[in-house]
């Protein structure tokens, strides 16, 4: 079977949203590479910003679908679960969480009409932004910059603006909470 059927077999036994552009490429994480810029047409629960802005801080972001099942059971949470856990160091302008909703399916469904009826039902109110479509693409084009490879998909930026972790699907959040330590110690 090639890599291709062995990562959508594995997505949709995970419940994890797949691009197949992304499938495709099978390209490792960005570690510790610049963080591109977002592409963002709309916010919510924000007047908006760039990530260039959040210099200084630490930053953590969510790729994700209101539809996907693995967002909903795992990224939704762990960045509740995480904007407890770091309230403080959040009130103090010291890390920023951050929500992209970035849509490459289903683009009629998961409209800004029903993320906002969404964001509600959920309780998310930190900055939540609609990745910005282009004409011809059905990947978004933070979604494209970022190299992400379908939702969930968390990336964590460090105070200097690089990317220190990105990961697909689920992962080891203790080791993720470690990392987030040693960059708002940094």
């Amino acid at each position: 079977m090639s890599i291709f059927g062995r990562t959508l077999l594995v997505s949709l036994f995970l419940g994890l949203s797949v691009p197949a552009a992304s499938l495709a490429k099978n390209i490792p994480a960005n570690m510790s590479l610049p963080a591109p810029e977002w592409e963002i047409s709309q916010w919510f629960n924000s007047k908006g910003f760039k990530l260039s802005e959040l210099k200084g801080k630490v930053v953590v972001i969510d790729f994700f679908q209101l539809w996907c099942p693995g967002c909903n059971s795992f990224s939704i949470p762990l960045m509740h679960k995480w904007e407890k856990k770091y309230a403080d160091q959040a009130k103090a302008g010291e890390i920023q969480f951050v929500s992209i909703h970035t849509v490459f399916e289903g683009h009629n469904y998961q409209n800004p009409a029903r993320l906002k009826k969404y964001l509600k039902e959920k309780g998310i109110e930190h900055p939540v932004g609609v990745d910005q479509q282009q004409k011809g693409h059905y990947v978004p084009l933070t979604m494209r910059k970022f190299n992400t490879k379908g939702t969930p998909e968390m990336a964590i930026i460090d105070k200097l603006g690089r990317i220190r972790f990105q990961r697909f699907g689920s992962f080891d959040v203790a080791a993720s909470e470690q990392l987030i330590d040693q960059l708002l110690n940094e």
